[in-house]
């Protein structure tokens, strides 16, 4: 009987790249789509890592991901660019295409580029970072299954589309904003349905579009700011659509395509998602080192202010938690059940 595991960082990373190449994936796609997938479990979003390689692995075995693809570039200006990710694996596209995004940044100032064809690309936060490498702002976004209740209505049209920011920072990590615009993601609430627990008020809702803490009754999630203003996060996701969908000529809104079987998908068939990267170049509006050491000073001011009274937890950055995170992991290794380990 298989035992619950914690395995290192470099060692799932190896396991991992190994299952992608035994499938199909090409050494460089898989070492690319591997890291991504390793370093999501390494920084804590255990809901876009390595617990998602048994649905990468049964959608390249049904053809939905092209272990053959091609990533094709097209230069359209002096700082965008469209990649054809070719139904491929598509953490190893949003790489790819971040890279390019660097290169058009480096020398114009800015480089964008928008990825058609593609597939779900786990966490955004492994894309944008590539940028903070370079020592340049990043940014991220996909799209995803409509999932988000609309604002005032009890239907739903949008996915939680993701969005990440990342900027470099002096003396430690990236500064990291990486979130879906609702109060908890699609995956996150998956975990606890399956877990059968309940959920807490102001979360999802159900068929009617009205608030459930009932895991059975869920059918849409609440946009950021709920009842009273969930116009933010409806306008977040919008925005997001726009760039992915929009600029990519991909299916948007209600149109995009369902993950699972569980949500009516066929796991052979096709996603056709959007995406869409960028990088900017901080030297070409101010000075590097001036920015870096501002945006820390920042930072602490931010931690240093005084906690509300019963808080059990530091006041916090975004990005925060994961950097905490990360340093455990890479100490204790990152923990893998025994199902997913089999």
């Amino acid at each position: 009987m298989a035992k619950n595991k914690t395995i290192p960082y470099k060692e799932l990373l190896k396991l991992v790249r190994q299952k992608l190449e035994g499938a199909g994936i090409g050494k460089e796609h898989a070492f690319l789509a591997a890291e991504a997938i390793c370093t999501a479990s390494l920084r804590g979003t255990d809901t876009h890592g390595i617990r998602l390689l048994p649905h990468y692995l049964q959608a390249i075995k049904s053809g939905r991901i092209n272990n053959k693809a091609k990533f094709v570039f097209k230069k359209t200006s002096h700082s965008t660019g469209i990649l054809d990710a070719d139904h491929g694996i598509a953490h190893a596209a949003l790489a790819i295409a971040m890279d390019y995004a660097i290169k058009l940044a480096k020398k114009s100032g800015t480089g964008f580029v928008s990825v058609k064809n593609s597939n779900h690309c786990g966490a955004m936060a492994y894309y944008a970072l590539r940028a903070c490498k370079q020592d340049m702002i990043g940014l991220a976004f996909t799209n995803a299954t409509p999932t988000l209740q609309t604002f005032n209505s009890s239907k739903i049209f949008f996915g939680t589309n993701p969005i990440c920011f990342t900027a470099p920072m002096q003396g430690e990590g990236p500064f990291c904003y990486d979130a879906s615009p609702s109060v908890m993601s699609k995956h996150k609430l998956n975990i606890l349905v399956k877990q059968g627990k309940e959920i807490a008020p102001g979360i999802a809702a159900d068929e009617r579009g009205e608030m459930t803490t009932n895991p059975n009754l869920v059918k849409m999630l609440i946009p950021l700011g709920g009842a009273l203003a969930g116009y933010k996060g409806l306008g977040m996701t919008m925005m997001a659509d726009i760039l992915c969908s929009l600029l990519s000529g991909m299916p948007g809104g209600k149109d995009v395509t369902q993950m699972y079987e569980s949500g009516g998908a066929n796991i052979s068939d096709k996603r056709y998602l959007g995406q869409f990267v960028g990088a900017i170049r901080i030297d070409a509006f101010t000075d590097l080192k001036r920015f870096k050491k501002r945006l820390k000073e920042t930072a602490d001011a931010v931690r240093s202010l005084p906690k509300v009274k019963g808080a059990k937890v530091d006041v916090m950055i975004p990005g925060d938690p994961e950097k905490k995170m990360e340093k455990e992991r890479l100490l204790k290794g990152i923990f893998v059940a025994k199902n997913l380990f089999k």
